[in-house]
Order: structure tokens, then C-alpha cells, then sequence
């Protein structure tokens, strides 16, 4: 059972290494705007990466069922990005695997890089990093609160606790832009769910993303998925789930991989219909499913 933890564990690694690097669309290239159909748009500039100045008093973010998270310092490095270094203490009887459930920063679901394997009696020093390339894409460039959602499982998948709370605020907690990255064209705003289209990146590193601000005033969390999509009239098998937290905002890729577009001899995209389906996060119940939805890339 440890291998097989192990070999999860590097594999959830690995992906999330990958969509670090390489999610959001891509940084360099032509991107497309996204319109309605029949009307023209505008692209803007991206915001810069997040800066360097932050820094945080230590703070004791979990002390539950004997494991110990603390936050001990603010780190930025030059491959990973901004993190922040974390102390764990496994002070049960247990072997246990610590990670996220959820990271938000500064009001946006951002993916997290942090999984620890810590013995019975044990600490680890570890590092919880900040996907540089969702923050970017996000607009936020100073980094002023942290919200984590912590859990906690043994060898054979039993949970020691899971969804706990905690949040963090930085030296520019005061100074943090909140403002909502979303320009372009909206495709869906309903039942408190807001869908902006904003990009198509034809030069990604999987094929084509498409990419999309979330925003979620419905009261709880809800989970997104894409149906029924197509390019150009051909239809699609597209890559995309995401899950944002009641309150809270996403920058989040809809990604066709080349392969798909190449077998349809697609060249260009120019023309894409989709539904979303969207739910409730922890029942699963829908919450909605849209009517077709139509845009054009330019």
C-alpha cells in the first residue's frame, strides 16, 4: 500500500508539474479574442508575475488529531515560483499523506504543489507553491492572502480529517488587487455563475486552450464541465473540469488536444459551441445545464 501511495503521489506530482508549466495557454505566440459571433474584439496585455516582496509573520495553520502545520516563511523560487514554507508535525501513532484540498489566492482557485509523506513522530520541511502561471494569468501579480483548505489520509486511504480551514495574510495583505480579471465576451451568467471567454491560445502545450473566468456568488461550490462541444462543426473531446468555491473566481483552460483538431484536419479555430454543465460540488446535484453556446476566435 505504500508503494501504491508513492506512486500516486508521483504521479500527481508530475501533473501538477505539467499544468504548472505549461497550463494556462501558453506565453508566447498569437492568442485570439473571444467574441460573439458576428462582432469584433480587442486583446489586452497580460499582468506580470507576482512579485517578490511579500512576506508573512510564522503561523500555526493546523494543530488537529495530532498532526501540526505551520507556516514558517515566504519563498519565491526562480523555477517554481512563490511559496510558502511550511513545518509538519505527525505527533500520532500513524503514517499520514498531508495535502490540499483547495488553495485560494487573494479570492482566486489556484492549483497547489504540495503533497507530504510524514512518518509517525516525525517533521518534514516542506514547500507549498503557488502555480506562477495560474497567478499570472489571474492578474494578480502581489500575493495578500492565502485561503487553504488542508486533509489528511493514511496508508489505506482513510481520512484523518479533510476541508480544514485556514488563511494567511501577507505583508501586502493592504496593497493586494482585487479586482476581476474579466474582460472579453460573457458566455453564461446564471444561478450565480458568471463564464467569461477571454482567450484561444492555438499554440499551447497540449493543442488549443481555450481560456475561461469563473466567478461563483451561488452560495456553494460548484463544479463545471463542458459538453457537447465543437469546433469549426466538428465535434470535440475536450479537457476541462474545475471546481470553485462559493465567493470565489478561477482562471481555468478548456483544452483540445491536437490530435483531435488534426483528425479533423482543424488548422485554425474559428468557431466554437459548447454547453456547461454545472453542479453542486459535494452532492453532485445540477445546479444547471446551459443552452448551446456560440463564439468565434479572431
Amino acid at each position: 500500500m505504500k508503494k501504491r501511495t508513492n506512486l500516486l503521489a508521483l504521479v500527481l506530482s508530475i501533473t501538477a508539474i505539467t499544468f504548472t508549466l505549461f497550463g494556462c495557454s501558453s506565453d508566447t505566440g498569437q492568442k485570439k479574442s473571444i467574441a460573439a459571433p458576428g462582432s469584433a474584439t480587442e486583446t489586452g496585455g497580460g499582468a506580470d508575475q507576482a512579485s517578490a516582496d511579500e512576506s508573512i509573520n510564522e503561523q500555526v495553520l493546523v494543530d488537529q488529531d495530532g498532526i501540526k502545520i505551520t507556516a514558517t516563511e515566504y519563498v519565491t523560487d526562480s523555477i517554481w515560483g512563490d511559496g510558502i514554507k511550511l513545518l509538519v508535525e505527525n505527533n500520532s501513532a500513524k503514517d499520514y499523506t498531508i495535502g490540499c484540498d483547495a488553495l485560494i489566492v487573494n479570492d482566486y482557485m489556484i492549483t497547489d504543489l504540495f503533497s507530504a509523506d510524514v512518518a509517525a513522530g516525525k517533521k518534514s520541511n516542506e514547500v507549498m507553491y503557488l502555480s506562477s502561471t495560474e497567478l499570472k494569468a489571474a492578474g494578480i501579480d502581489t500575493v495578500g492572502q492565502i485561503e487553504m483548505y488542508f486533509h489528511a489520509y493514511d496508508s489505506n486511504w482513510d481520512n484523518l480529517f479533510k476541508n480544514v480551514y485556514s488563511k494567511l495574510e501577507t505583508s501586502e495583505f493592504a496593497n493586494m488587487d482585487t479586482t476581476p480579471n474579466d474582460e472579453e465576451q460573457e458566455l453564461y451568467n446564471a444561478n450565480g455563475v458568471r463564464i467569461v471567454g477571454k482567450t484561444v491560445d492555438e499554440n499551447s502545450f497540449w493543442g488549443t486552450a481555450i481560456l475561461l473566468y469563473i466567478e461563483n456568488t451561488s452560495g456553494q461550490n460548484v463544479g463545471i464541465n463542458v459538453d457537447n462541444m465543437s469546433i469549426n462543426g466538428y465535434m470535440m473531446t475536450p479537457l476541462f473540469s474545475t471546481t470553485v468555491y462559493d465567493g470565489k473566481k478561477s482562471i481555468d483552460d478548456i483544452t483540445i488536444m491536437s490530435s483531435d483538431l488534426e483528425a479533423n484536419g482543424i488548422t485554425s479555430v474559428d468557431q466554437v459551441e459548447l454547453k456547461f454543465h454545472i453542479y453542486n460540488a459535494e452532492s453532485y446535484d445540477t445546479i444547471a445545464d446551459s443552452d448551446a453556446i456560440t463564439f468565434t476566435a479572431q
